[in-house]
């Protein structure tokens, strides 16, 4: 049996190099010239990997669910909050044994953090900042899915930050979402930033930006018994309280985080036990963050400009 990996970018080339590194077969398959038909009459497929762009979720889903395919799909499934409600529904009857691809929720330090006990937090924010022009190498921002005033933006780009804000606080309310974009990019934001807050008192924000000059991704939680700092880049994590201050280094490798969450997949697909990560983005938890991330970006309000080169 082979596992398909529909979209054939740089995320869609990790995940078909990544399951072939554990000894799967894969089919990886371009967008342009899919064909649909023929695709479903395939007698192989065990399950679909949907590395598309955002635009391309629904029809993808409605069909692994119509072919009782398990699917994992990369983030974000939406932008709008009609088209989320849409995608979950049309996914529910494989929805227990599918994924959205917030590898995020696979970093050691969130896998700590989510251990803890987070009751006492009263304030948190969470933040990436990186500069859009050094994205990628050959890469032309103006020519890609992200400059698109329908569908693009840095919210949607960079939206694992909303996410682990949700898995960590899963009653959050967003209260407003304020945005900076670009005079030669109507509608797109390149930085953004969400109020948020819980209905038990833990306020906070998520800030994220196409501008800063030195990557930054990094977190604050506020508590009263501890305050903890967290740079995932580093990657480490402090902890302050009557005690002390605990330092915590973590070793990893980026592409660690993409192989559990496929290890994980495939447990999934296979009714096997996984890793037993209480993060598990598993399709049919995830509606909550999905609705976050859409009604963040339909409801940006945006401030100004910045003033940045992009030729």
């Amino acid at each position: 049996m082979v596992i398909a990996v529909i979209g054939a970018g740089s995320i869609g080339r990790r995940h078909a190099a990544n399951l072939e590194s554990l000894g799967e077969r894969t089919d990886l398959i371009g967008w342009r010239g899919f064909d649909e038909i023929a695709f479903e009459k395939r007698g192989d497929i065990e399950a679909v990997v949907i590395a598309t762009s955002t635009p391309i979720r629904l029809e993808l889903i409605e069909m692994c669910a119509a072919q009782g395919w398990p699917f994992y799909a990369e983030k974000p499934l939406a932008w709008r909050v009609a088209q989320a409600e849409a995608i979950h529904a049309a996914g529910a009857a494989v929805a227990d044994r599918s994924m959205v691809g917030f590898m995020m929720r696979y970093h050691p330090a969130m896998r700590d953090l989510v251990e803890r006990d987070l009751s006492g937090i009263y304030g948190f924010s969470f933040e990436i900042g990186h500069d859009v022009r050094q994205w990628r190498e050959n890469w032309s921002f103006a020519g890609s899915y992200a400059a698109e005033p329908e569908g693009g933006g840095v919210l949607l780009d960079l939206c694992h930050e909303i996410d682990m804000a949700m898995a960590l606080f899963p009653d959050l309310n967003l209260k407003s979402c304020d945005a900076v974009g670009h005079a030669a990019f109507p509608g797109v934001d390149f930085s953004s930033r969400l109020s948020l807050a819980s209905g038990s008192g833990t306020i906070g924000s998520v800030a994220v930006d196409y501008v800063a000059p030195v990557s930054v991704r990094r977190a604050a939680l506020r508590g009263t018994d501890a305050i903890i700092d967290l740079d995932f880049l580093g990657p480490e994590m402090r902890i302050a309280d009557g005690t002390g201050e605990t330092h915590m280094p973590y070793t990893f490798e980026r592409n660690d985080m993409f192989m559990d969450a496929m290890r994980d997949f495939l447990a999934s697909v296979r009714g096997q036990n996984g890793s037993g990560n209480p993060l598990l983005p598993r399709f049919d938890r995830m509606r909550a963050s999905s609705l976050m991330i859409a009604n963040a970006w339909e409801t940006r309000v945006f401030s100004g400009v910045v003033d940045m080169d992009m030729t």
